[in-house]
């Protein structure tokens, strides 16, 4: 199974990621996120963050941990490829995030958005998100 893809769109950045279960969708559209942002990294030093979300639901639990993790992306110019979850709930996550410093960043993510926003369970058991990003 591929970890995410991106879709095709006018302005902005779509991604739709996948996961055998919800951490695992979480952890792929991280990676999905870190990657586009084409960062150009600064020492193989891993650096570590603590995160607590609190949530609506599921689908706002997604887009309330990408934009904490871009905040403390571009605050800390760091970028994180790895969370480890020590509590995740359909509403609530808390966990570390694993990164490394970088020298910047190839593309520019402003904001992680609710439009066309869609978390679900496939037939075939695979959870799928799609997130758009704006550039």
């Amino acid at each position: 199974m591929k970890k995410y893809e991106t879709l095709g769109h006018k302005a902005d950045l779509k991604i739709r990621a996948f996961g055998k279960d919800k951490k695992e969708l979480f952890l792929n559209m991280l990676l999905a996120m870190a990657e586009s942002q084409k960062p150009e990294i600064k020492s193989d030093k891993k650096i570590k963050r603590e995160v607590k979300i609190k949530s609506i639901d599921l689908a706002a639990l997604l887009v309330d941990f990408l934009n904490e993790v871009l905040y403390l992306s571009q605050v800390n110019k760091e970028v994180y490829l790895d969370f480890k979850f020590k509590k995740f709930k359909d509403n609530e996550l808390e966990g570390e995030l694993i990164g490394r410093k970088v020298d910047g960043f190839g593309e520019d993510i402003k904001a992680v958005t609710f439009h066309d926003l869609e978390v679900k369970q496939t037939e075939n058991k695979i959870w799928e998100g799609t997130v758009l990003f704006d550039i």
